[in-house]
């Protein structure tokens, strides 16, 4: 059965805005939240950037039964992966169970401004192997001597594990992360602009992959990104901290400054076209529709913005969640 799930930008809105938002969406009817987790937001004049593991913890005490995800935390610098699995226990146990790790090869504007050199993809990817299979067997409750080209381990041990399994999902855009969440990982993250693509550079290499490994295919998260708003002017102040997103440079820059210095010297109707504008109900079906008729998306992530997000997340409880559950069946 597809689950849906609405997405907690922290580059937007403060922790406890986004507290508020966890709280409506689960009295939404929404089954997940997946929560970004980032040190710098995408632009410097409208945005935040609270501290994704503290926020979850609160998320958790506020709510009872939505699943969470990080969408998505990168092990690689800013967190030893040992870390990142005691991390994902403890909101594991917080929640009672209802944590899933949703992890990426990252940004430079996260790991830059702490100092950290951000290399090519090949050498992320390699990260990545050694992270997953690090995660993975301290999550499954094993004592771990790691000795890893990047990470190394002596005897770790998660003292306060979590109640039960805990999947872990990776972000992937093309084939190669593809075929790595398929060998090490429960899930994939992904975000869908155009179906078929999706399916040609992400869906089919993961099962092909999965196969050739003795594996499962791998679950599918897939996030979309819509705006709500009723004319271009609107749609342009409910986008405002999330200009930057699309700017030129976005995965090596580090100051959130030059990344909205950057979308501001573009055409606005270039940055609005990168996103799916809708005016109402209607028009946010037919943006998801997709991703659960053509993309087979286990999780169908609703990541919106809006002049009142508040109001936003009611409207999706009431008019369109139950029409994409029904699409979904």
């Amino acid at each position: 059965m597809t689950k849906f799930a609405y997405f907690c930008g922290h580059e937007q809105w403060h922790p406890e805005q986004l507290v508020e938002h966890a709280r409506l969406a689960e009295q939404a009817g929404f089954d997940m939240l997946v929560v970004s987790e980032h040190f710098h937001p995408w632009v410097d004049d409208t945005s935040a950037a609270g501290f994704a593991w503290s926020t979850i913890g609160a998320m958790a005490a506020a709510t009872t039964n939505v699943e969470f995800a990080t969408g998505v935390t990168t092990p690689l610098w800013r967190y030893h992966p040992a870390v990142v699995a005691q991390a994902a226990a403890t909101l594991d146990r917080l929640s009672a169970g209802r944590f899933n790790l949703g992890v990426g090869t990252g940004e430079n504007i996260n790991e830059g401004p702490l100092g950290f050199a951000f290399p090519n993809y090949a050498e992320r990817a390699a990260r990545m192997d050694e992270a997953l299979q690090i995660m993975r067997r301290l999550l499954d409750g094993e004592k771990l001597t790691f000795d890893g080209h990047y990470y190394k381990t002596d005897r770790a041990k998660l003292y306060s594990p979590p109640f039960g399994p805990v999947p872990i999902w990776l972000a992937a855009g093309g084939p190669k992360s593809a075929a790595l969440a398929a060998r090490l990982a429960d899930g994939i993250i992904t975000s869908v602009k155009d179906p078929a693509t999706t399916i040609e550079r992400v869906v089919e290499p993961a099962q092909t992959a999965a196969a050739a490994a003795g594996r499962p295919a791998p679950l599918l998260l897939a996030t979309r990104w819509s705006v709500l708003a009723g004319s271009e002017e609107e749609a342009w102040e409910a986008l405002h901290a999330w200009r930057g997103l699309r700017a030129p440079g976005r995965l090596e820059a580090v100051d959130p400054a030059d990344l909205r210095e950057r979308a501001d010297l573009l055409p606005r109707q270039e940055v609005l076209g990168r996103y799916s504008i809708v005016s109402g109900p209607d028009q946010i079906v037919e943006t998801y529709r997709p991703l659960i008729a053509d993309c087979g998306a286990d999780v169908v992530t609703l990541q919106m913005a809006s002049l009142d997000q508040e109001s936003l997340i009611k409207m999706l409880g009431s008019e369109v969640l139950p029409r994409l559950r029904a699409i979904a069946i």
